[in-house]
């Protein structure tokens, strides 16, 4: 994707947010492949580790996560030639790890609310902002497909209508878990031999429709309140979750129209719920390839798409839904698709494209494989696309997914970093030391 060229002019004040999302060893289905990438950095703490500080030293806000929690359902064959479905770390614990690591970048990380329990997940983010000093962020997901379903005594994912039901609530019960304790109720007076006082505990007692919670959380009140809560539903289920319960709201949207619609109609779905609407961040995905002049940006991307994934095809059945195409002609159009219990939002975004802009399966198969989302230019061109959705009111910032790494986080570190700080879009460091305060963000007041 080429950006537009020439800087927009706008008057919105206040610098926008950048989030890492660290996928080891890269976005790109053959990023393993690249001779400047270690092929096993999934499960290299050194690695994940040294992404992390290069993203702290540049002050992103963070660094995310995303996770799975079962292998998708592919060939053997497809399965062999990838990465990330197969070996990276379990995130909460990686962050653990980085949170010892690093001081002041935040640190976000998916778990399901479909295949886990609140009360776990409220005790690990709660643990997680401790041992952080106040840097967690819990990315809520309802999860995406029936290999992940069949590890946790289940057939089939659940319904789209059922996940986000008990998302909501699953949500809600983590929340008043993180509140048990007010923030003062432990008192560790040794002389009277109280640890806590009991006036500030509130039991939450909680009985719903889809979970049954007594609490309290064994663990004080999180230093920012509530860790960081972030979300990327784009369904209309989705949209509705995300506008009530998100700090954070990842999109997909690579249209500079349609993200203006997508932001002005997030921000009115928050004030609809009683939200500041600014305290709602909207970043959609950002992946760049930089370099300082356009012939050389344009050769690494030529270098890294050289390298076949074979997996293209599989790949774009996955975010399909699962539907298999290997039935139809490379060269017709997309058929008719069963609606996806899995990633509704992406099977049709996919169909959309195709119907406008005539594409065959063989144009999408090249699409999923060179990834036509990625930007590619030097940084002057980079940093004229940020601002002009910045400034246009398309976002807030942006979540920047890397193609391989560490080149193309260290190109966006060396080179685009600089330049949105000479335009003054950006921070040169940090002014706060919790996540919320680097996003602008509220710490929310507790039980009383």
């Amino acid at each position: 994707m080429t950006p537009r060229t020439g800087r927009p002019t706008g008057r919105r004040t206040g610098q926008l947010h950048l989030n890492a999302f660290l996928k080891p060893p890269g976005e790109f289905l053959a990023a393993w492949r690249h001779p400047e990438t270690a092929a096993g950095a999934g499960v290299d703490i050194r690695e994940v580790l040294a992404f992390a500080r290069t993203a702290e030293r540049a002050a992103f806000d963070a660094v995310f996560l995303a996770d799975l929690v079962g292998v998708p359902f592919a060939s053997e064959d497809v399965l062999s030639r990838v990465s990330v479905v197969n070996d990276s770390f379990e995130p909460t614990t990686l962050l653990a790890a980085l949170a010892a690591g690093t001081s002041r970048i935040g640190l976000i990380a998916t778990a399901s609310t479909s295949y886990n329990e609140p009360y776990h997940v409220a005790r690990t983010f709660a643990s997680l902002d401790h041992i952080s000093g106040g840097r967690a962020g819990w990315n809520v997901v309802t999860s995406l497909n029936d290999g992940e379903a069949q590890n946790f005594g289940l057939d089939a994912h659940l319904d789209h209508a059922t996940r986000y039901d008990r998302a909501e609530e699953f949500h809600d019960v983590v929340k008043g878990l993180w509140d048990s304790f007010e923030d003062d109720a432990f008192r560790h007076d040794r002389v009277s031999g109280v640890y806590f006082d009991p006036g500030k505990l509130h039991a939450l007692n909680h009985e719903g429709k889809h979970l049954k919670v007594a609490g309290p959380l064994n663990i004080a009140r999180p230093p920012q309140g509530h860790p960081v809560i972030v979300q990327a539903g784009a369904s209309e289920a989705g949209k509705n979750l995300a506008a009530r319960i998100a700090d954070v709201i990842f999109s997909g949207i690579t249209d500079l129209d349609r993200a203006k619609e997508f932001y002005a109609e997030i921000k009115e779905r928050a004030a609809a719920h009683g939200r500041d609407p600014d305290h709602v961040k909207v970043l959609p995905a950002l992946s760049v390839i930089t370099a300082p002049t356009a012939a050389e940006a344009q050769g690494k991307l030529s270098r890294l798409t050289a390298l076949p994934p074979q997996v293209a095809l599989a790949d774009l059945s996955y975010w399909l839904g699962g539907f298999d195409l290997s039935a139809y002609p490379l060269d017709g159009p997309l058929p008719e698709l069963p609606v996806s219990n899995q990633s509704r939002t992406a099977q049709q975004q996919i169909y959309q494209a195709a119907r406008r802009d005539n594409l065959t399966i063989r144009d999408l198969v090249r699409r999923v494989a060179n990834d036509d989302r990625t930007i590619t230019g030097p940084p002057d061109l980079i940093a004229d696309h940020i601002e002009e959705w910045f400034l246009g009111g398309a976002a807030d910032g942006f979540n920047v997914i890397f193609p391989y790494l560490p080149g193309t986080l260290d190109d966006f570190a060396d080179l685009v970093i600089p330049e949105l700080r000479t335009r003054g879009l950006f921070r040169t460091h940090y002014t706060g030391h919790i996540l919320r305060a680097h996003l602008g963000l509220p710490r929310p007041p507790g039980r009383r």
